[in-house]
């Protein structure tokens, strides 16, 4: 007895002398939602658990649909879409839902066609016209017009596209959507549509393992997929007229060129955005957060979290092959983090 009393008392001094500290509580912040993003958050959430190592992050990469669904029930402290939250959607929270855009990115055309290495040029109306199956073969002449300098083979597309909800959907419908009046009026633009043709992939994952797969077949998936996985992808003619590659560049001009028609609430397309430089299927990417918060200690944890995102955070944006956040639209986030309350706040 009169051991575990000098024990304890020599523990009290040392952490009374700063030698031994008690382990502080861990909080877990649940999230859940788009793929597009994932390479990036995921490489924030390791960073901030040793800026903040209270912090541990579970994040669920299941699709912007899934996201926004796992939010408005409540299952998740925060959802994560590449596409704004539409009013229908919005008409079903028990309150306002606050979008942070975390950082801008291309979606590009991907495709796997034998004998065919170097970037295909394509058009917008071109696109949705192979997405409709009115263009079922590689050497059609809507194609081999646009690359006269390339041999295509007389092969089948295979069109692969998502099978989830999804914001990379809802970049790609909504630019289709701007481009071909065919597709404005069926399938139209939304996270998930009524696909014409093809095969069906879960996530940007799945639609990558795809195309790498399926000699013949194009898809759609964010730009780091297609470099991390080294498939060639298209270059795109622009609302403009010029021919550009997917790039840093050209989301943040596609952005810049946007910038005055931000709302406050943040909600926005870039795609098939004005300027020579603008590549056109660009989207911010945003997190979606209850403004009332129902855990005063999660509620904490997510502010910070959302704090050092928009600053220190963006420096790891560029390196995984999106875009950082206009500086301009960095104030405006800032001030709407003000608009979360904590309970007893």
């Amino acid at each position: 007895m009169r051991h575990t009393r000098i024990a304890a008392a020599l523990v009290a001094l040392a952490i009374v002398l700063g030698g031994l500290r008690p382990a502080a509580a861990q909080v877990l912040i649940n999230g859940a939602g788009a793929t597009f993003p994932y390479p990036l958050y995921s490489k924030w959430f390791d960073v901030y658990t040793k800026v903040n190592t209270a912090v541990r992050f579970n994040y669920q990469s299941i699709g912007s649909g899934g996201g926004i669904k796992q939010l408005l029930a409540r299952t998740v402290d925060f959802g994560a879409s590449d596409a704004p939250m539409n009013d229908a959607q919005l008409a079903k929270a028990p309150e306002p839902i606050l979008h942070f855009p975390t950082v801008l990115g291309a979606v590009v055309l991907t495709y796997n066609v034998p004998g065919v290495t170097t970037a295909l040029h394509l058009t917008g109306p071109v696109i949705a016209d192979i997405y409709l199956g009115k263009i079922s073969k590689w050497n059609d002449p809507a194609i081999a017009k646009l690359n006269p300098a390339v041999t295509l083979p007389d092969q089948g597309i295979v069109v692969c596209h998502r099978s989830d909800g999804s914001g990379t959907s809802y970049i790609f419908t909504d630019y289709l959507s701007k481009v071909s009046e065919d597709w404005n009026k069926e399938p139209g633009k939304a996270t998930s549509v009524k696909w014409p043709i093809g095969l069906g992939g879960k996530g940007n994952e799945g639609v990558t393992a795809l195309v790498q797969q399926t000699p013949g077949s194009i898809g759609y998936v964010e730009l780091i997929y297609a470099i991390n996985n080294k498939l060639p992808y298209a270059t795109l003619q622009n609302h403009d007229g010029a021919w550009v590659e997917a790039s840093l560049a050209g989301v943040t001009a596609a952005a810049a060129a946007d910038a005055a028609q931000i709302p406050a609430d943040f909600r926005v397309s870039i795609t098939d955005a004005p300027g020579k430089d603008s590549y056109p299927l660009s989207s911010f990417t945003y997190l979606l957060v209850f403004p009332k918060q129902t855990d005063a200690t999660k509620g904490k944890a997510l502010v910070g979290f959302l704090r050092w995102m928009l600053t220190d955070g963006q420096q790891y944006a560029a390196p995984l092959q999106y875009a950082p956040l206009p500086s301009a639209l960095v104030g405006r986030e800032n001030a709407q983090i003000g608009k979360i309350v904590l309970p007893g706040g």
